[in-house]
């Protein structure tokens, strides 16, 4: 058992029923806001991961982009595992609260568990905060927030900056307590000739969040296997960035070890799953220092 495991409070979150009742693709479509002509993010991943939220659209273009790169659903797959170590490595640090920004649609498995379901496994009275702008995840959410009470999910949109952090105080977190900022796969959909910059989104949020809280980035890297996947993706613009430009996202915060590198490399111990090639992504994790540091 690792040395920075920490045992659960006493207190818990009122667990209900998990069961959730899955939305079928001639519901979907009437979802206000919801366009089923055109690719979604969320639901691409969705599909890699072997869920059932999604279009006919998403899973023409998730085999297209799966043709360029035969590895990309595995890479998602990958990006999931390392979600659930850093959660982990969070939560056992004494971390109680997360705030999982573009969250994604709630696939969850016996293999992959939602980022609730890992937290509180270890700690069952660890507030997660999910934040997306896809209407589809904002219909999912409704069953999140059906099955328990430490777990909500808001609408919130990182290209609205102001907006969102305006927002981050009615969320029901503690910002006086420390949080896991999770920003996994979202900030190569922010170029750098664009606004907000990546830089800004971070330095404005865990600017928010006291010292002792944590900030996790998994990014995808200037890689020849990436490049042509971001070349034809049209579900939204993408800049890949290398080790280097992912390291700089981190400014002024204390990396835990290894590092940034591959998500395959980072705590693998962590993770029973073995891969015979390396994934084009990378990944870190870092914790706000105190002021007196």
């Amino acid at each position: 058992m690792s040395s920075f495991w920490l045992p659960p409070r006493r207190r818990s979150c009122q667990l209900r029923s998990s069961a959730r009742a899955s939305v079928m693709e001639s519901d979907m479509t009437s979802v206000s806001g919801i366009d089923a002509t055109l690719p979604g993010i969320a639901r691409v991943y969705d599909y890699w991961l072997g869920g059932k939220d999604n279009f006919e659209v998403d899973r023409e273009e998730a085999e297209r982009l799966a043709k360029i790169n035969p590895k990309l659903p595995d890479i998602a797959c990958s990006n999931r595992r390392w979600i659930i170590r850093v959660v982990r490595y969070a939560v056992r640090s004494g971390v109680r609260q997360i705030l999982d920004v573009g969250c994604g649609l709630p696939t969850s498995s016996v293999q992959f568990p939602n980022v609730h379901e890992t937290a509180q496994e270890e700690a069952v009275d660890t507030r997660v905060v999910y934040v997306d702008n896809d209407p589809m995840v904002q219909t999912h959410g409704r069953a999140l927030l059906a099955t328990n009470e430490c777990t909500s999910l808001q609408v919130g949109d990182l290209r609205d900056l102001n907006a969102f952090l305006e927002s981050m105080r009615s969320w029901g977190l503690d910002l006086s307590q420390p949080v896991l900022l999770l920003l996994a796969a979202v900030l190569h959909f922010f170029p750098d000739r664009g606004e907000p910059h990546p830089k800004r989104i971070v330095g404005e949020i865990m600017g928010r969040l006291p010292p002792g809280s944590f900030l996790a980035i998994s990014h995808g890297e200037d890689t020849g296997d990436l490049r042509e996947v971001a070349k034809n993706y049209t579900a939204a613009s993408t800049q890949l960035r290398n080790q280097q430009q992912v390291l700089e996202l981190f400014s002024g915060l204390e990396l835990v070890g290894p590092g940034v590198v591959q998500l395959h490399k980072w705590h693998p111990d962590e993770d029973r799953t073995s891969l015979n090639y390396s994934v084009p992504v990378l990944g870190g994790l870092a914790r706000k220092p105190s002021c007196h540091a």
